[in-house]
Parts: C-alpha cells; sequence; structure tokens
C-alpha cells in the first residue's frame, strides 16, 4: 500500500549540531514527503538553521513554539497540523540523529498492514549498536513490561520516537500529555481502540550519552515517577486497556 500524502514530524529543541544533516537525510530518503519541523523554543542556533534551510528548500514548513512546552505537545501540534491538512500518514523522527531517516520507507511499507509502526533498538538483539545507559534501558524494560501487561502488545521498546502512524489511528487517539511521557498515552488509547501495532527492528545510536531530559527528570528515579503517574492517569481516564493481540485483534479478560 503507497500512502498518497505523508508527513514527517521532526521535534526540535536546541539540535543546532545536529538539525541540518537529518533534515537533508530526511528530504533524500522520502523526497516525496512533506516535512513539518515543530521547534520547541530552542534558545541555540536552531532557528537561524531553520531559516537558512527554509531559503532552500521553501516546502519545509515549521511550526515555533515561544518557549518550551515538552516533547509531548511538540508531537500533538504536529499531529493536529497533519490532519487539518488531510495528510495520510505521519512519520516522526527524533532531531538528536539518534534514527536513521534511510529506514522512513521501511516504517512506512509495514504501516500497509498496521495502524501505528514503531521502531525498537530492542527487537533484534543481534543488531548490535551502542550500549544504552543503564538508567535509560532499566526504566524502558520495567515500563516496556507494564505495556506488555496492560495492552497485549508484545513491545520491546516503549520509548522510540521514531514511528509512523496512519492518520485514521491519529484522529481516534485524544493525546494530552505535553512532556516525555505522552507515548505512554499513545499506547493505552491503541489498545483501547484495538489498534494493530508492528514494531520494526532499529539501530541503537545514542550521539550523546549524557544528554539531558530536562524538566527535572535527569533524575532516574524522578523520571520513573513521573512515567508511572502518566500511565496512572491514563488508566484512570479510559479505564484499564483491553489486551490485544500483536495485529490488533482484542483478546478477552481484561488485564489478565
Amino acid at each position: 500500500m503507497t500512502f498518497r500524502r505523508v508527513l514527517v514530524v521532526i521535534p526540535l529543541f536546541n539540535e543546532e549540531e545536529t538539525l541540518a544533516q537529518v533534515l537533508s537525510e530526511v528530504r533524500r530518503a522520502v523526497p516525496e514527503a512533506d516535512i513539518l519541523v515543530v521547534n520547541d523554543g530552542s534558545t541555540d542556533r536552531s532557528a537561524a538553521i531553520l531559516a537558512e534551510v527554509q531559503a532552500q528548500d521553501p516546502a519545509l514548513a515549521v511550526i515555533t513554539h515561544r518557549q518550551n512546552e515538552g516533547y509531548g505537545q511538540s508531537l500533538i501540534d504536529g499531529f493536529a497540523y497533519a490532519l487539518a491538512r488531510g495528510y495520510d500518514a505521519v512519520v516522526t523522527i527524533d532531531c538528536d540523529a539518534q534514527h536513521e531517516p534511510r529506514q522512513i520507507p521501511q516504517l512506512l511499507a509495514a504501516l500497509a498492514e498496521a495502524d501505528i509502526v514503531s521502531g525498537s533498538r530492542y527487537l533484534d538483539p543481534g543488531q548490535g549498536g551502542d550500549p544504552p545507559p543503564p538508567d535509560r534501558l532499566a526504566i524502558n524494560r520495567e515500563i516496556t513490561a507494564r505495556l506488555r501487561e496492560l495492552t497485549g502488545y508484545p513491545l520491546t521498546d516503549a520509548w522510540c520516537g521514531f514511528k509512523a502512524y496512519r492518520a485514521a489511528a491519529l484522529r481516534l487517539l485524544r493525546l494530552s500529555e505535553p512532556g516525555y511521557g505522552m507515548p505512554l498515552q499513545v499506547w493505552i488509547q491503541a489498545a483501547r481502540h484495538g489498534l494493530r501495532v508492528r514494531e520494526v527492528a532499529v539501530p541503537r545510536i545514542y550521539k550523546n550519552p549524557q544528554r539531558r531530559f530536562w524538566g527535572g527528570l535527569d533524575d532516574a528515579a524522578a523520571r520513573r515517577r513521573y512515567y508511572q503517574q502518566v500511565l496512572e492517569r491514563e488508566l484512570e481516564r479510559s479505564g484499564p486497556a483491553p489486551q490485544v493481540c500483536g495485529s490488533g485483534e482484542r483478546r478477552e479478560g481484561g488485564r489478565g
């Protein structure tokens, strides 16, 4: 299945060192797609670099937050932009060069038989890559296991920002978390709607293992508490997610 109109959404916050490279590689990987950068209040040279790129590529779209509103809010705004303009599919990719744009066609191909396709750095143990920071790996494993229990999706990586969504799936989601915990809402709501989810193996690339999370989340314990709170709030708001199999078929028996 070929999607007629594809939008690549790139959340951006202070990525002056990698921004131009990522934009160039995305354009080369999917020249037929449109690109939207959501500049989330960057204070470095990111805005100036965007202006330089736009001068050469007027089709590049930009949303600018006057101040930092959060990773989740940047994606929420990108999704709203896509739905308002009739795109069929949306790809999200981070701007820190931790994802490989050349894999965008692979994610879109997998989307032919899914509603959401998510990159996974842990799906293929033999793929190798950079070692993840120990605290990030531990929290990822813990939260991903909890999501498997709640949703029935055979997830291996809850946090990869490299994803592809059908627009029809995005219309069903009611996302509101502005921070890094927003993907937890995606998984719970996807299961509630019986959406089909697939993972695609992607390399583990950590250009800067010491990069900050901001918002007081550099501390691993605080980050874990925050994710747990987001998850519990979403469960309270929407109720327990019915378990589904990987194809999106609902399973009987609630959480299990």
